[in-house]
């Protein structure tokens, strides 16, 4: 399959870091209070490590597999036929993934911008700038990334600044007051919902020029974008409190409605939505790559951009129907989401790498 070129190290560590921000900034805060309550902020900070050795497994299974996707990482270590059908589950699993983003697109606006106007004309809106972008290859995407980087570093340190005098310290006590569990259990939604879906990023490791100086960016990248949604988490909890961040559906955007410096500037929540979109076109972009990318290797399509505008339909039909309504999108997020996400981004990858070194093991010991 023909592709559009390649990528810098640097490249795709901001593709990694907006990648990992994503839409987890905007509703993960909301389901880390609503389990660890007033420690939320550990939870995050127990997701980050839990990510840490999420990114390893990754990082390995690139060093076992070089130079491969992760459809061809599959049909390499399962042959083609069980390969190709695990490969499946990926392009479907990114697929879905780039469906429930472009449904919080349309919700997260539709509720707060323009309640008046059809969902599904604003997911079409949103998806012909994905599909352009797609269309264009990776390289035009991974430029627009590093012009979209200083304006999302500048508006987040707006962000931190202007709500630190609305801190309150006593909202995040008492401390571990319902033990350890809790924190752990928060920490794994955390690392499923910022790490395990950097799986997916498989479809552009192969792109990179220099793999070897790569991977530690690729670490680097999705670390700091953890540590900025954990930033976020600690403020919502220190200003909003765990009972109205676990109550509110988009925990964040209601912070940013509590900045006021000198009953001048406040209001600015509608500035602050470009940190959002940002990141969750970069997540979108790059779900719907790995679908239509993946799906035209398994097919062994010359192009993958021959497909792009029938996917590009499809997608914005099935972000209107994956949630039919709000309350199914958090029974299935709090509830399926993890147990999914764990097979296809944790499960799946270790049996790959097992399989990977035994086969490495077993041609080193062969004569």
């Amino acid at each position: 399959m023909q592709t559009n070129g390649h990528i810098s190290e640097r490249q795709l560590m901001v593709l990694t870091f907006l990648y990992t921000i994503g839409t987890t900034v905007l509703i993960v805060p909301s389901g880390l209070a609503a389990t660890a309550r007033q420690d939320a902020w550990l939870g995050a900070l127990a997701g980050i490590f839990f990510g840490g050795a999420i990114l390893g497994l990754y990082v390995a299974l690139w060093r076992v597999f070089p130079g491969l996707t992760l459809v061809g990482i599959c049909e390499a270590a399962l042959g083609r036929w069980l390969g190709g059908g695990v490969a499946l589950l990926f392009v479907f699993g990114s697929f879905v993934g780039a469906a429930t983003v472009l449904y919080y697109v349309g919700n997260f606006f539709n509720i707060h911008f323009i309640p008046h106007t059809p969902i599904s004309f604003i997911n079409a809106l949103f998806a012909v700038v994905v599909v352009m972008g797609v269309r264009m290859g990776l390289e035009s995407i991974s430029r627009t990334a590093e012009l979209m980087l200083p304006w999302f570093l500048i508006l987040f340190v707006v962000l931190l600044a202007t709500l630190t005098p609305e801190v309150k310290p006593h909202n995040l006590q008492p401390v571990l007051e319902s033990g350890i569990g809790p924190v752990l259990w928060a920490g794994f939604s955390f690392a499923g919902t910022a790490y395990l879906p950097v799986v997916f990023l498989f479809s552009v490791l192969p792109r990179v020029r220099n793999p070897k100086k790569a991977r530690k960016w690729f670490v680097s990248g999705a670390i700091i974008g953890g540590v900025c949604v954990f930033l976020v988490t600690l403020l919502c909890i220190l200003i909003l409190g765990p009972d109205i961040t676990s109550r509110s559906m988009f925990p964040s955007y209601s912070l940013v409605k509590k900045i006021n410096i000198g009953n001048f500037l406040q209001r600015i929540e509608a500035f602050m939505a470009g940190l959002w979109f940002v990141t969750t076109y970069i997540k979108t972009t790059f779900y719907f790559y790995g679908w239509v990318a993946g799906f035209s290797e398994i097919l062994r399509l010359r192009r993958y951009q021959a497909v792009t505008l029938p996917f590009g339909l499809l997608l914005v039909v099935f972000s209107v129907i994956v949630y039919p309504d709000v309350a199914y999108m958090q029974n299935w997020d709090s509830t399926v989401f993890l147990p999914y996400i764990l097979t296809i981004g944790f499960f799946i990858p270790l049996l790959l790498l097992g399989i990977g070194l035994l086969r490495r093991a077993g041609s080193k010991g062969s004569p």
